[in-house]
């Protein structure tokens, strides 16, 4: 009798220390997403890293090699961006089939690893396609391209996202921000499909149809959300600021698309030039007023020099700067502290920069060798941080804050 009392006592312990582990993962997980809520999130993109540092890139600070991850939690990121494709085989071409699939699934789950291990929330990027999905590129996932019927391209999209959140929660890295879908100007799932496909392009008045699959992604969140008990925010993307009133009120009022908390947009100076930089505080500001949404730059980057790292062309050139900051150093820094102001004084939640250590190393692709982006890093050539990735742990509050009182 004593015996068994003693076992029931020990198994009561264990059992109380079970569910108080289960408690406070689910309490810090529930603090990690009230903080990316409540906080302005600083974002940095950084689904590069895997395959840099494969290749051979090292990042460094003062010349002593760091754990990038680290760094960027250290400097004060608090989010960092991940893209996931539904199945990058594409990979295989460029390394051989011994290589990682960058960007597919168990890729992207050793990146959240990296940044939850390092303080960081996430946000996942579904492009829903195995490759790049772009305002130019929104080619059909190889596994869907036959579909004919627009209810099982809902059903695939559902049950898809479902499952790699369902997954990812297993080992509690639910992230804390979702994407459905990248930069989807005309929509997704346009490109390479069979005839019979279910057409998406809003480009062409199917808002309806668009709105559907948009909304089967967001189920598929919610979900998981009631699964968790957690709270997703959930962000849709646009590419440049001149389409933010046109896509937004579209889903919402035509293609039904509604419960989401965030709407993102990508904004590169000197492509994105219908609106000025002066102006994009002011529609950023109304807009949030009109719409009830939340606003984030998903997507941004300046240069800091005109020189190339290696024998992969650099996508931004001698134009790719703006009046009033030079393509250098402290150009970089000026305008990275002065768009974050103004977004923060415009009401906005958050600015992501678009690869920051996508530096130059012996990775390749299927366009180059190298880095298309290193003279946009946040590091130099030699792979050490620069003065400018200090904009992430600038004092804007009392900056913001002054604004607001003049």
């Amino acid at each position: 009798m004593i015996k068994s009392r003693l076992i029931y006592i020990v198994y009561l312990l264990v059992f109380s220390l079970l569910i108080g582990s289960c408690n406070l993962k689910t309490d810090k997980a529930a603090q990690t997403s009230n903080r990316l809520i409540n906080e302005f999130m600083n974002g940095v993109d950084l689904s590069y890293v895997n395959q840099v540092e494969d290749h051979g890139g090292i990042y460094k600070e003062d010349g002593t090699k760091v754990d990038p991850y680290e760094l960027f939690s250290k400097k004060g990121a608090n989010v960092v961006r991940l893209r996931i494709w539904n199945n990058p085989e594409w990979i295989y071409q460029v390394y051989g089939e011994d290589t990682p699939l960058y960007s597919g699934y168990n890729d992207v789950k050793k990146s959240i690893e990296r940044a939850k291990a390092n303080g960081m929330a996430i946000n996942l990027d579904f492009h829903y396609s195995d490759i790049w999905a772009d305002p130019q590129h929104q080619k059909v996932p190889s596994v869907w391209k036959n579909i004919t019927d627009l209810n099982v391209l809902c059903d695939s999209v559902y049950n898809y996202t479902y499952s790699v959140l369902d997954d990812l929660l297993k080992s509690n890295l639910l992230p804390e921000m979702v994407q459905i879908g990248n930069e989807t100007n005309c929509g997704f799932m346009l490109d390479e499909a069979d005839s019979l496909f279910p057409k998406l392009s809003i480009c062409d008045g199917n808002w309806v149809a668009f709105g559907k699959v948009l909304n089967a992604g967001v189920k598929a969140v919610r979900d998981i959300d009631l699964k968790a008990g957690s709270k997703t925010l959930v962000a849709l993307h646009v590419a440049d600021p001149k389409n933010l009133e046109w896509f937004f009120k579209g889903v919402m009022e035509k293609g039904m698309v509604n419960d989401f908390d965030i709407a993102g947009f990508s904004y590169y100076p000197h492509w994105h030039t219908e609106i000025s930089f002066e102006e994009l505080p002011k529609l950023v500001s109304r807009l949030t007023n009109e719409l009830n949404k939340d606003f984030v730059i998903l997507e941004t980057a300046y240069p800091y020099t005109l020189e190339e790292a290696d024998e992969y062309g650099n996508i931004f050139g001698e134009h790719s700067g703006i009046e009033g900051y030079p393509i250098s150093i402290e150009g970089q820094r000026a305008f990275l502290i002065d768009l974050v102001t103004n977004m923060r004084t415009a009401g906005a939640k958050g600015v992501m920069y678009w690869e920051p250590a996508w530096i130059s190393s012996d990775m390749k692709d299927l366009w180059g060798h190298g880095s298309a982006w290193d003279n946009a890093t946040l590091f130099d050539r030699e792979g050490n941080s620069l003065a400018s990735i200090d904009y992430l742990s600038f004092d804007y509050a009392s900056t913001t804050d002054d604004l607001k009182t003049k």
